[in-house]
Parts: C-alpha cells; sequence; structure tokens
C-alpha cells in the first residue's frame, strides 16, 4: 500500500471505517496504529509508518519502552506522533497496573509485586522505592528513594529513615527491580536489607519486607525466610 491514498481503498481496508464496521479487534497492529497516528505525510502513507514502527521495534513491549528520541527515527513520526504513541502505551501500562491507593491495607507481597510489576518490569536500572505504613498496615505514601546504574542500586539508611520519619511511618516496605529480569537477591541486596532492618530497630521504625522485582516474577526476602525480619 506504499504511498496510496487511503481513500482509494475500499472501506474494508480503511482502518477507521473497517473499525466502525467490524469492530476495533478485527484489526491488524498496523491498521490500529494507523489510526493513532491518524494521518502519513506527504510521501508516506499512515500504514506504511506503522509498518515501519512495527518492523523496527519488532514486537510492542519493545516499543512500549522506547524513548521519544528513539521513535523519532522511524521514518514519517515527529514529536507529535511519537508522543501520541508513548500516551497509548502509558494508558495501556496502567489499565493493567493493579494500583494500591493510599490507605489500603497491605497484605501480601504478591499484592506488591502486583502493583509495582508493570511499572518496574521494563526499567533499564534498578529502582528503589518505600512504602510507609501506619500500624494498621495501611498505605500512607510510595516514595522513590533512589536509581541506580544499569546494575545496581545505591542505597543509604539515612535517605530512607529520615524519610520514613518525616512521613510517621509505623513500619515500612522495600522495593526494588532487577533489570536482567531475575529476582534472585545478591549478596548486596541482603547486606542492605540487614542494615536496613538493624536501623530500622533503633529508631522504631520496623521493615516489614524486602520485595524483588523481576521480569513476571518476584522474591520476598521475608516469606523465603532469606532474612529475619
Amino acid at each position: 500500500m506504499k504511498n496510496r491514498d487511503l481513500r482509494s481503498l475500499s472501506p474494508d481496508e480503511r482502518p477507521r471505517e473497517k473499525a466502525l464496521l467490524h469492530g476495533l479487534q478485527t484489526l491488524s497492529n498496523r491498521e490500529l496504529f494507523a489510526i493513532i497516528l491518524r494521518s502519513g505525510t506527504r510521501h508516506l502513507d499512515v500504514l506504511d509508518i506503522s509498518a515501519a514502527i512495527l518492523d523496527k521495534f519488532s514486537n510492542l513491549r519493545n516499543l512500549a519502552i522506547a524513548s521519544v528520541g528513539e521513535l523519532k527515527k522511524v521514518p514519517g513520526i515527529g514529536t507529535t506522533k511519537a508522543l501520541q504513541i508513548k500516551a497509548c502505551m502509558e494508558i495501556a501500562r496502567r489499565f493493567c497496573q493493579k494500583s494500591v491507593e493510599n490507605g489500603q491495607v497491605l497484605l501480601s507481597s504478591k499484592q506488591v509485586y502486583q502493583h509495582f510489576q508493570s511499572i518496574l518490569r521494563d526499567e533499564k536500572k534498578e529502582k528503589f522505592y518505600l512504602l510507609h505504613l501506619n500500624s494498621k498496615n495501611q498505605l500512607l505514601k510510595q516514595e522513590l528513594i533512589s536509581i541506580g546504574s544499569l546494575n545496581a542500586s545505591i542505597v543509604h539508611p539515612r535517605e530512607v529513615f529520615s524519610s520514613a520519619i518525616r512521613e510517621r511511618s509505623n513500619s515500612i516496605l522495600l522495593i526494588h527491580n532487577h533489570p536482567s529480569g531475575d529476582p534472585t537477591p545478591s549478596d548486596e541486596d541482603i547486606h542492605t536489607t540487614k542494615r536496613l532492618i538493624k536501623v530500622g530497630s533503633l529508631v522504631g521504625i520496623k521493615v516489614m519486607d524486602h520485595i524483588i522485582i523481576g521480569d513476571g516474577c518476584y522474591v520476598s526476602l521475608a516469606e523465603q525466610n532469606i532474612v529475619c525480619f
């Protein structure tokens, strides 16, 4: 369909008309992106641009984590169209996320994992989060404490407990991701956790668990008795 005017196509071939006649579920990924992008350029049909996007990134997950700059390398994609794609991907991510809201009681590590998996699964750097809890295990606040390098997250007890004291937390949950996708705790993860537990006992703020997020899986140091909480 290279350089063809969409108006020259039959209704069954035009993405928008096809969607109205038969439903969005009948459209290919290329046709769905054609609807999102709305129009092509002087030299490229919108369907050609959509095909080029999918060819470059191979699958929707790679596309979801692509930056605006990477998207703009596709012929026919400028800043506006790149942002349209990123906005759609962010809406999809939020739809799939099983969010934990402030005031909600946290009962299990699985509940925490389901909240964080879509947030952290495609991160290329380690991110270390705190969940602040009150005496009833209700969530007070979610907070990003540090962002590490490609392979390491650097977190200091000072950062963790100055925040916990400020938020008047009764207890805290530690969460971070492994960009490799393997949530197996490293020696440094275990050492850091033990250090934070010790400091927490001194300041009267209990560390409840440390949950490491991988690709479609997680490890709870408390549930697996890797560290004594």
